[in-house]
């Protein structure tokens, strides 16, 4: 029997993924529509319109499928407490070169990771250095770039 391999996310990843798929359900029939007119068209041999329609009927198909099945396999993990780094919690981390360096980050699946709001998978190399750390530890990040130390400042859900 095939091992199955859960998603593990935030409860707020686990809801992105519900709105998407919410969306895409309500984008279906305009797709459908747009379909059946270039259908109407005439020739489906040369018709750009159809071949577009179809493609992006068929690119919101599988954005469903693969959508859906995250959400089958998700394991979503939310933080008991703040003793030491998981999945959900935020934490403030300090790199070892420069004193004055110190980030904030979240920790977050796969799937939603964002740089841009500084949320980091617990699988990237600065996550898992300091998965399940506490407050003051020391960890070597090994990045592909080299490796580098960083400690744990706070932590919080």
């Amino acid at each position: 029997m095939p091992k199955i391999y859960f998603q593990k996310m935030t409860p707020n990843g686990y809801k992105q993924i519900e709105d998407e798929i919410e969306q895409l359900k309500l984008d279906r029939p305009a797709k459908i529509k747009q379909l059946q007119e270039a259908r109407a068209l005439g020739d489906l041999s040369e018709n750009a319109e159809y071949s577009a329609a179809k493609r992006d009927l068929r690119h919101l198909e599988s954005r469903l499928r693969y959508l859906n099945k995250q959400l089958q396999y998700a394991e979503i993990i939310t933080p008991k407490n703040a003793d030491s780094v998981d999945i959900g919690t935020t934490v403030t981390i300090q790199f070892d070169d420069d004193e004055n360096d110190l980030e904030t980050y979240q920790i977050v699946g796969k799937q939603e990771v964002n740089v841009d709001d500084n949320k980091i998978s617990f699988v990237s190399p600065i996550g898992k250095a300091i998965m399940h750390k506490k407050v003051g530890h020391t960890a070597t990040v090994i990045a592909p770039a080299g490796s580098y130390t960083v400690k744990i400042i706070s932590i919080s859900i």
